[in-house]
């Protein structure tokens, strides 16, 4: 009891010298000018007042200011939100798509603010490798056939990558208990969520089945997995029912990323905790899923003779496995090829001379972009093989964390170690990556969540390689996680 209260005390002088920090400068000069804004407008333009969208307006600057003023636990959840609102099926989705831009400047600059002047602040390799990246992006913009839009999405790629190294750090350091808590919950609320969307009212609020698969085998299957991994035994049985749930719901996708992403994760972490018995069950429940998803919803409406012939090879056995993202990757690659060393620019892929001459006109922006069908061979496509170096060696440390994240958990048997979800969902990730292209996209939610972990994991790792556990030891970060 000592010892929690100690952390909440320690939370709250941290949470006041933060918020210390923003108010003393930001927050007033913030305040001042949304009060002399909306006086003049009072004064001078009264209709601005009477218009719905102006009124919107309004309550999202209030809503980021509180969130602002709140920093360390308000604007991660807010950051989260604005984006997965953009990107799924959602009344008002339009408005986030615009605003969430403007969420996650104003998130890397408040928290560079706040964590350059915090005592714990430091820097590794990761974070020197991230800056790399940034620079090869915003060089391949330099000579892309769409230099504005090039360049556009390497400044948010680098607000990305800010927000990463600062605000997605301040919102965890000396709060891990309540965030990896709170952060189970949201994923177990996001389940629910989607299970009455798409079950009850049909209703496909992530658009396409690849994104479904995508959120539930990245996010929603490492996390819940932790979740009953970590738990004492009063939470377990809800766990496992939203656990289940979303492999129902990721089997119901019959997205093979998504698939093989939970699949591999759901082994690491069993496997580096030594429990095999879970996993075991685990493999009994997801083929008792997938057979049910197959014979109440079959691929095609086609009932299928094995579950293999429908979830690996999506009732096309003869084309092969990879049948659909062959031609995808054979186009990436002959792209590649037309520009091997600096790329087509970054988040930008021209397909023919003819787009390259149009000028930067909708229409021309479209065709600017497409499928790829692996995260890793786009970024090959926008950035070269020069530009690729800092990438390749970005992906391959959080590769070596997530490993050490593992075996740390292998050698103390500490289940509720917050770097055990951390590398299961960048494990899951990594994988997830190989078959779609969001790993560096910054518009897409996922990518958001991903990197913003990525960074976060570097600190954990940093946080508990100083203190060592003996495997006998009680599992101090299991308390709190049940229900």
């Amino acid at each position: 009891m000592g010892g929690r209260h100690g952390e909440r005390r320690a939370t709250v002088r941290e949470e006041r010298s933060v918020s210390d920090r923003l108010s003393k400068y930001f927050l007033p000069a913030m305040i001042a000018i949304c009060c002399l804004f909306a006086a003049y407008a009072a004064a001078f333009h009264p209709a601005y007042f009477s218009s719905s969208d102006q009124l919107a307006t309004l309550l999202f600057a209030q809503i980021l200011l509180a969130a602002v003023w709140k920093y360390r636990t308000r604007f991660f959840p807010l950051l989260l939100a604005t984006f997965l609102w953009a990107g799924m099926a959602l009344p008002f989705n339009g408005a986030w798509t615009s605003g969430r831009w403007l969420v996650l400047a104003v998130g890397a600059l408040a928290g560079l603010v706040v964590y350059t002047r915090d005592e714990r602040q430091s820097f590794a390799i990761f974070h020197l490798v991230a800056l790399f990246c940034v620079v090869a992006a915003l060089v391949s913009a330099a000579v892309s056939a769409y230099p504005s839009l090039a360049f556009s999405k390497a400044v948010s790629f680098l607000l990305l990558f800010l927000y990463g190294s600062s605000g997605a750090r301040v919102a965890v350091i000396g709060r891990e208990r309540s965030f990896f808590s709170k952060l189970l919950l949201g994923s177990e609320l996001l389940v629910y969520i989607s299970a009455i969307s798409y079950l009850i009212f049909h209703s496909e609020i992530f658009g396409n089945p690849n994104s479904l698969g995508a959120v539930m085998g990245v996010v929603a299957a490492p996390i819940l997995l932790w979740g009953i991994l970590a738990s004492e035994q009063p939470g377990t049985r809800r766990r496992t029912f939203a656990f289940a749930l979303a492999l129902l719901l990721l089997f119901g996708s019959y997205a093979r990323a998504g698939i093989a992403a939970a699949a591999v994760s759901s082994i690491l972490m069993c496997v580096a905790l030594r429990r095999y018995g879970l996993l075991l069950k685990g493999v009994g429940l997801a083929l008792l899923l997938a057979a049910l998803v197959a014979a109440v919803a079959p691929l095609h409406q086609q009932p299928s003779d094995s579950l293999t012939s429908v979830f690996v090879y999506k009732g096309r056995r003869e084309a092969g496995v990879l049948a659909s993202r062959r031609p995808i990757w054979d186009e990436t690659f002959s792209a590649i090829q037309e520009h091997p060393w600096l790329g087509s620019g970054f988040g930008t892929s021209p397909t023919s001379s003819e787009v390259v001459q149009r000028p930067e006109t909708f229409e021309s922006l479209r065709e600017a972009t497409r499928e790829h069908g692996n995260s890793y061979l786009a970024i090959t496509e926008w950035v070269g093989f020069v530009g690729d170096i800092p990438f390749l060696v970005l992906v391959i440390l959080i590769a070596m964390n997530v490993g050490r994240a593992l075996g740390q958990g292998r050698r103390t048997g500490l289940a509720g170690s917050p770097a055990i979800p951390l590398a299961g969902v960048l494990a899951a990730g990594l994988v997830h990556a190989a078959f779609e292209d969001w790993l560096f996209a910054p518009g897409y939610y996922l990518c958001v969540f991903f990197w913003a972990l990525a960074f976060v994991l570097v600190d954990i790792l940093a946080t508990t390689s100083v203190v060592t556990v003996k495997p006998s030891a009680p599992q101090a970060w299991t308390h709190g996680l049940g229900a």
